[in-house]
């Protein structure tokens, strides 16, 4: 089973559709597929599932019903982690649901970073709670991949994430806050995997299946458009270009070559167009773009449009497998 972390620091690039996209995409290559929405705004989970549906998720005296309820007893000192519900939105898709209270566990993750270092049991329980949680709800479904959905930032709830990863995919809008977002996501990345095997030698409790921490990026997705604020397509055409070099030196930690773009770095999983005018239809149908049918409201050119989609990502989904060593049909 593989661990698959899709993070930017940098928010508004796309990360919440892709990892929905792609847990279609892998439910319909015949995966088993969990998704964890990890980001305290939830906003995958309400791509899934309608209020009504959360709502019963979020009741106060549910054990089971977020990721923030499976970590609350050890957050509280009261236990230690369970396993947290599944939700089936679709035959070989489960869904641990995501929760705004899982901010609330960003002070203790900070504090027990330290306590590692110390040999603190407690600490290493705490660290370890989310890879925990999720092998659980993973092992309990048969998933053969876990994706999981970041929030965008840096803080001590992600790093405890990122510590449960094997691999990371890295969405990129072509911008400028992007590509300065990579100044720190690379080096970040680098010196939380190698303070995470610091600590993973000293674990003191004999049993406890602490995470590797690889978190290896596996390489990066960038989300096309046309126009932004009146600017100009060549203005984006300039930032693509960039963003090998970017991705190259600052992620992976060695120097760009000459001539290096998109169409021949090795490290690009993926350029996809916006699909605008997919996306609505595809928010009230509650299904992914490339699901839409005419009943849908897909009319003329959005027929093409949905077949490229569908085109996209599969290729993308099969070629995130491979890298993550997993073989697809």
């Amino acid at each position: 089973m593989r661990s698959i972390a899709v993070f930017n620091n940098k928010g508004g690039v796309g990360k919440t559709s892709l990892v929905y996209h792609l847990a279609w995409m892998y439910a319909r290559l015949d995966f088993n597929v969990l998704v964890a929405d990890l980001d305290p705004q939830a906003n995958l989970t309400s791509m899934f599932l309608n209020d009504e549906e959360l709502e019963n998720l979020w009741e106060e005296d549910r054990e089971d019903g977020t990721i923030y309820t499976s970590l609350r007893p050890l957050l509280e000192g009261t236990g230690d982690v369970t396993t947290p519900h599944v939700t089936e939105p679709a035959p070989g898709i489960g869904l641990v649901a995501g929760d705004v209270l899982l901010s609330g566990a960003e002070d203790e993750l900070t504090s027990q970073w330290p306590d590692c270092l110390d040999r603190k049991p407690r600490a290493f329980r705490v660290l370890s709670a989310i890879s925990r949680a999720l092998h659980g709800a993973a092992e309990e479904v048969a998933a053969d991949l876990i994706l999981m959905d970041v929030g965008p930032n840096l803080g001590a709830l992600n790093r405890a994430v990122l510590v449960a990863a094997d691999h990371v995919v890295v969405p990129l809008a072509a911008d400028l806050y992007s590509i300065r977002g990579l100044h720190n996501l690379g080096p970040t990345l680098r010196r939380w995997r190698k303070e995470w095997s610091e600590r993973r030698k000293r674990n003191p409790v004999a049993g406890l299946d602490v995470p590797r921490g690889d978190m290896r990026p596996i390489g990066y997705v960038v989300l096309q458009h046309a126009v932004r604020l009146n600017r100009p397509v060549m203005a984006y055409e300039r930032w693509m270009e960039r963003i090998p070099g970017a991705y190259r030196n600052f992620v992976v930690g060695q120097a760009a070559r000459p001539a290096l773009s998109m169409a021949n770095d090795r490290h690009c999983l993926a350029a996809l167009k916006h699909y605008r005018s997919l996306m609505p239809l595809a928010q009230e149908a509650r299904k992914p773009m490339f699901a839409l049918k005419p009943a849908d409201g897909v009319i003329g050119s959005q027929v093409n449009a949905v077949r490229g989609c569908y085109r996209d990502f599969r290729a993308l989904a099969r070629t995130v497998a491979r890298r993550c060593g997993v073989t697809t049909a």
